[in-house]
């Protein structure tokens, strides 16, 4: 994967045309051939080309003097609970039931992504319904953990936590009921934070608890979810229970955190530059 100190930073180069998106999407494709058959993160997720496609429309806009969004070119994945209307992106909820589902709508967040000129490049495989805490218990066979494959990944993100960790995509969100992204967070030696309940909308989310749920994101750092978050976040009258406050300022408080979640005994530098004993 692309090494970068941050998410912000990577951003920045890709706006500023020193790093070109359709690089960054080679290289989370190169991951994603490599791994993803035998730790089994995506439910569904465009295939090679359509992604390099558009990461070279990003560098094309970018190249033409266009101003994008602070997430440009950037390789994003949603749990398989997210709503998006994309037919290479059927959602199930790692669900036979819902097998063939395909969404008339976008979640809130996806719009928000969408926006901010991030590319979704898949839906990662969960818990079937959330209902779980192992990524175990999906219709569609388990997760493993990208660090000891007879280890679980946590759950029920775990699909997102190891898209992450694995260097498949540089951003990704999950949901929260009870600690479904903070726990596989942990466990893959990512961090993962479940923000504050109606600060994110829960329009386009299947709802596990309505009254717990939360969407949250996954990232290398607590700096990269800080700025993922101020993309998200904010007020959606679709959802009743959406906050009319808006976190303010730049992160700071976030970052502050430093390692927010524990690291399951892997040092924070071994993350850094996304290399992983795959």
């Amino acid at each position: 994967m692309v090494e970068i100190a941050s998410l912000q930073e990577l951003s920045g180069k890709i706006r500023g045309g020193v790093i070109r998106s359709e690089e960054v999407m080679a290289s989370a494709y190169d991951q994603i051939e490599a791994h993803d058959s035998d730790l089994n993160v995506f439910r569904s997720r465009m295939d090679r080309e359509t992604a390099l496609k558009k990461a070279r429309e990003i560098d094309q806009r970018i190249a033409s003097g266009e101003k994008l969004g602070p997430l440009a070119g950037i390789p994003v994945s949603i749990k398989d609970n997210i709503c998006i209307q994309d037919p290479e992106l059927n959602g199930s909820c790692a669900s036979a039931i819902l097998e063939d589902f395909a969404s008339p709508y976008d979640a809130h967040v996806v719009e928000r992504l969408k926006a901010a000129d991030a590319i979704i490049i898949g839906k990662t495989n969960m818990d079937e319904f959330a209902m779980g805490s192992s990524t175990e218990n999906s219709a569609y066979g388990p997760t493993l953990n990208p660090w000891d494959r007879e280890r679980v990944p946590g759950g029920s993100s775990g699909g997102a936590a190891v898209s992450v960790a694995s260097g498949m995509v540089l951003l990704a969100l999950g949901s929260d009921t009870g600690g479904s992204v903070r726990q596989p967070a942990s466990l893959c030696g990512v961090t993962g934070v479940k923000p504050s309940y109606g600060s994110v909308s829960r329009y386009g989310l299947v709802a596990y608890g309505s009254s717990l749920d939360q969407i949250g994101c996954l990232a290398k750092s607590s700096e990269d979810c800080s700025y993922a978050l101020e993309v998200i976040q904010g007020h959606d009258p679709r959802d009743s229970t959406s906050s009319d406050r808006t976190l303010e300022g730049d992160g700071a408080d976030l970052r502050e955190l430093g390692g927010a979640s524990p690291r399951a005994g892997k040092p924070a530098r071994r993350r850094r530059g996304w290399r992983l004993p795959l």
